[in-house]
């Protein structure tokens, strides 16, 4: 897959259909980004696990954090890489490592975080693989949200956005049907 740029469907499709996220290198502090990516994917409805050695134990955002992927209770759809490039490839063997105990579909990297050759290996793998891409942003993008804040998402279109129930600012994905 060519991952200097991703179609808008495959992207949608990611965050439609899968909703458990683990969060690796999640932080409580409130001026961090993953901080507020992981409050704003809560408030659209995703079950977000952080993971965080260091606040092992504790909760952010009322969400109980594991000192590693190893320890998530349940299932993992989408593996949120908030670390550095150069280990994204570690983290990417530890995915591909329990991919099947957790029933893992996705390695996400953040904006700035691009590592190919784990691209490469979670590929070969059978995941699928976003980089340099924030799952915040590509959500108000694609769900006309951020236009409506006043940012320039790219897209013209008459079509009504789907709202959440909660108000005509808190729009929503389609979820693909079963």
């Amino acid at each position: 897959m060519n991952h200097d740029s991703y179609t808008d469907a495959y992207i949608a499709g990611i965050l439609a259909e899968f909703r458990t996220i683990a969060m690796i290198g999640a932080s409580a502090n409130t001026n961090r980004p993953s901080y507020f990516a992981m409050k704003y994917l809560l408030g659209k409805g995703y079950r977000v696990v952080p993971i965080n050695p260091g606040l092992a134990g504790q909760e952010i955002l009322g969400q109980r954090v594991c000192a590693s992927l190893a320890e998530v209770p349940g299932q993992v759809d989408i593996v949120d890489i908030f670390r550095n490039s150069a280990a994204a490839l570690q983290v990417t063997r530890e995915v591909i490592r329990l991919k099947d105990a957790l029933s893992i579909k996705v390695i996400w990297m953040q904006l700035g975080v691009r590592n190919d050759e784990a691209a490469a290996e979670a590929e070969a793998a059978g995941l699928k693989v976003v980089m340099n891409r924030c799952p915040k942003i590509e959500y108000g993008r694609l769900s006309g949200e951020i236009g409506w804040a006043g940012v320039n998402a790219g897209m013209i279109s008459a079509k009504r956005p789907l709202l959440s129930g909660r108000g005509v600012q808190n729009h929503v994905i389609a979820r693909k049907r079963p």
